[in-house]
């Protein structure tokens, strides 16, 4: 059983984060370049898509839940 339940837009925004986390340090590592406003548009980017994903997990939470009769919340 799980301890909680999973959140994928978390997971999403984490990912970003991360993939953000490492082309900086590849930067500051030397192994290349990366311009220092790569980092607006990609974490931009980045929680945008991850509330979308956040948004159609509700929606579909609440779908099923509301068709097997549970409480969404």
């Amino acid at each position: 059983m799980l301890r909680h339940e999973f959140r994928p837009g978390k997971l999403v925004a984490g990912a970003v984060l991360v993939l953000v986390g490492v082309l900086y340090a590849g930067d500051a590592g030397d192994a290349w370049q990366i311009p220092w406003f790569v980092a607006i548009p990609l974490v931009a980017g980045g929680l945008c898509l991850a509330g979308a994903v956040a948004l159609l997990t509700g929606r579909v939470r609440r779908r099923r839940a509301s068709r097997s009769g549970a409480d969404p919340a």
